[in-house]
């Protein structure tokens, strides 16, 4: 993401297969990340917007969001938790602050930058990675998130994104543990009525998860937003993924980043992201 994600060199190969033990299951029809969780019928529709959006690393004002809507972006992305997050401080980060940009017409989509993968390939990241219980650990995580998205008014039905930084996904014990944590997280988010999804470098995550449905593994999350750069922006066509794996409105293709750009008066440090997804629902 906008902080830490050195882009990587192509990482070719297979994933490790799934793991044996993998936890409690979900009907088969949660092998490509679009199943609900039974029980929770009562959970809002998604949110689904489709257009241009920029993540930051720390919130904007709401005096520079209002600015930016001579911008071409319609939706922003805001790290809203996690332990691994970079910029931890969020001053402008609130309940007012989700209510007076989807008042200026924004959609917002929650990152949480929690643990890592234990052979992630940024050093600043090797702190926070996953521990001896990845499974229970995800769980844990996730529920962190929903209280933390719950806090600033992000309110149940709308898509919080796990952040997994680049890894070496064909380190199978890793790949293993990596696998068992995102799942994790995924189930009991959906369990608390969110939708879960899922952000990483195209050939490092992406691939891995990709890889993971076609072997039949579930409890996956439900939209995927893959960083491939310098290419053109477009939700289908992503080679890691295949277009009957996640639905075109369940995609976000964050296509630059690290760039600076000036909006209304207003210079921020960009990543530029093409949206086909679920966003959050502000209450």
């Amino acid at each position: 993401m906008i902080v830490g994600l050195g882009f990587v060199l192509l990482l070719l190969g297979q994933t490790a297969a799934p793991p044996a033990q993998a936890g409690p299951r979900v009907p088969s029809a949660a092998a490509d990340g679009d199943a609900r969780a039974p029980g929770l019928s009562a959970v809002p529709a998604p949110l689904v917007f489709k257009g241009r959006a920029f993540d930051t690393c720390r919130a904007p004002s709401a005096d520079t969001m209002g600015r930016w809507r001579a911008s071409r972006y319609r939706a922003v992305g805001v790290y809203f938790g996690g332990r691994g997050r970079a910029c931890r401080s969020q001053p402008n980060l609130s309940h007012r602050w989700m209510r007076k940009v989807r008042a200026q017409g924004w959609r917002v989509l929650p990152l949480y930058v929690g643990s890592q993968a234990p052979c992630v390939f940024a050093r600043h990241k090797r702190s926070v990675r996953i521990g001896r219980h990845p499974w229970r650990q995800g769980r844990s995580e996730a529920r962190d998130a929903v209280r933390r998205a719950g806090a600033i008014g992000i309110g149940r039905g709308s898509a919080l994104y796990l952040d997994m930084e680049a890894y070496a996904y064909r380190s199978k014990r890793c790949a293993r543990s990596t696998l068992r944590f995102v799942r994790g997280w995924d189930r009991e988010v959906r369990k608390l009525g969110y939708l879960p999804g899922f952000y990483s470098s195209a050939e490092s995550g992406i691939r891995h998860l990709g890889n993971a449905r076609r072997a039949g593994v579930r409890d996956l999350p439900s939209v995927m937003w893959f960083a491939r750069w310098r290419v053109r922006a477009r939700v289908l066509g992503e080679p890691a993924l295949l277009r009957t794996g996640w639905s075109s409105s369940r995609r976000i293709h964050q296509y630059t980043g690290n760039v600076w750009e000036r909006h209304g008066g207003r210079t921020l440090l960009i990543d530029r992201n093409l949206v086909h997804a679920p966003v959050a629902r502000i209450r």
